[in-house]
């Protein structure tokens, strides 16, 4: 799951939603949360279980089996994917619009029963909440996804342009051997689209069980992976000398801290800081406001970046992660090493950051190793045409919450979309609190309202997109 730019400093009050779904629906959709969740799908697992039943389900709602396809990678039989595909009414020639793909990963990371109140792998319904691994990061999502499919097929829907809906493996794993990189790679045809929507992502932010925002996810930042490692003779333990691996390495660990990465803004995030300064006041309004203007304020940028969350908006990050050195103690070191793992701006380098750790660490006893290229994740513009889209069906169901193109600090299968050159919009339905966002964590929980509200607030969404 992305992380998004984080809440405002003070709650807003917001009109409450103007439609659920219908009660046979609702309790559809509770009963594939259920059947979902109880599937562990965690990396150990596998996630072909949980496919094998949305197939199953998909065909018994009436869809062709030709057009529901589970596939995975010949050496990972147990990370399965499945594929649907709605299709649209004949259109002839050229003037056929492209497919809309939607997007959500079955997997899950793993949870130990012993540290949670619940069984992570079995919903439990308790005083308005979901409790179960998955219930936030994304099987929600995937029920909602699902649901959405199957009352559409019930009602006779047709869309102007065929629905895709990819139900993926192994984004908690990393992506980049499954799920869409894999489909893209080896069955392009099945998800090839015109615009991509991703539920792992965007959504409403709740303080206090008041709604501040709802996020439209226009990009993400690019991780990227460096080793430092250094050297030096070694030798006994009670004759010390200047060449000290250890120290080498915390020296220019040392400097790392110390850097910051140039401001950079783009087209996402200086609307984004735009509209926050619209929800904010004093300072914080102004600093906002000056960001958000080409070329932004660097005393502005300067005294917002003392946020964790903004900066990580501002520039590019680089942070050492893990480290190793020695290899006994009564030894004087021969070798110590670092991990730092970098979050890119979009347009950023992996050569560019290479070059400006090299020159921060500033000593040419340590070598700074690029671990694995970067999966690259350009912008998707934040358009008048998605944003109007998007309000559209966010407003028909929560009528004037602002609405804010955000850039994820973190990545999502999004990334893998955007890569393939298939703009990408994070819009999940999903209201969550920003001060208890418990994904990957202990007792993972949704609310049971806020799981209504994304059922119904994800049929208007698929048959929007699905409009020509």
């Amino acid at each position: 799951m992305a992380v998004s730019a984080g809440p405002l400093s003070q709650p807003r009050a917001l009109s409450q939603p103007r439609a659920l779904p219908p009660a046979a629906d609702l309790d559809l959709a509770h009963d594939i949360l259920r059947e979902l969740v109880d599937i562990n799908t965690t990396h150990e697992h596998g996630s072909t279980a949980a496919a094998q039943v949305i197939q199953q389900q998909l065909v018994a709602a009436g869809f062709t089996a030709s057009d529901v396809v589970l596939i995975a990678p010949a050496d990972k039989p147990t990370k399965g994917n499945v594929v649907v595909r709605y299709r649209a009414k004949a259109h002839g020639g050229r003037n056929s619009p492209a497919p809309v793909l939607f997007l959500g990963h079955l997997d899950v990371v793993e949870a130990r029963g012993e540290d949670w109140s619940t069984d992570p792998f079995q919903l439990t319904e308790k005083e308005g909440w979901f409790y179960g691994r998955g219930t936030l990061d994304m099987k929600d999502g995937d029920a909602a996804l699902l649901e959405t499919l199957i009352r559409l097929k019930r009602e006779h829907y047709v869309p102007a342009r065929d629905i895709i809906v990819a139900f993926t493996a192994d984004e908690e794993a990393g992506g980049d051997a499954n799920g869409p990189a894999f489909l893209l790679k080896e069955h392009r045809d099945l998800i090839d689209a015109g615009v991509a929507v991703n539920l792992d992502g965007g959504g409403g932010a709740l303080k206090n069980g008041e709604r501040q925002f709802f996020e439209i996810g226009t990009s993400e930042k690019v991780y990227v992976t460096f080793t430092l490692e250094t050297t030096s003779p070694g030798g006994h333990g009670s004759l010390p000398g200047p060449d000290n691996a250890i120290y080498r390495l915390a020296d220019g660990l040392g400097r790392l801290e110390k850097l910051k990465f140039p401001v950079v803004t783009t087209a996402t995030t200086r609307a984004s800081f735009e509209k926050f300064a619209a929800l904010e006041s004093g300072a914080s309004h102004d600093d906002r406001l000056a960001v958000a203007k080409s070329p932004p304020d660097l005393d502005a940028a300067e005294r917002l970046s003392q946020t964790v969350r903004l900066n990580a908006q501002l520039r590019t990050t680089c942070v050492a992660t893990l480290i190793s050195g020695g290899h006994a103690e009564n030894a004087l070191p021969q070798r110590a090493k670092a991990t730092v793992q970098c979050r890119m701006m979009p347009g950023d380098t992996a050569e560019n950051v290479q070059s400006v750790l090299t020159s921060t660490l500033d000593n040419p006893k340590i070598s700074v190793t690029l671990d694995a290229a970067p999966i690259l994740s350009p912008e998707s513009p934040p358009t008048r045409e998605i944003m109007d889209k998007a309000g559209k069906i966010v407003h028909s169901m929560w009528p004037g919450v602002p609405l804010i193109p955000t850039m994820a600090s973190g990545f999502s299968d999004g990334r893998q979309t955007r890569t393939a050159g298939i703009p990408t919009y994070d819009l999940s339905g999903l209201w969550a609190d920003v001060d208890d966002n418990r994904a990957h964590g202990r007792d993972e929980r949704v609310g049971v309202r806020e799981f209504d509200e994304s059922v119904e607030y994800t049929y208007r969404l698929m048959k929007a997109f699905a409009a020509r």
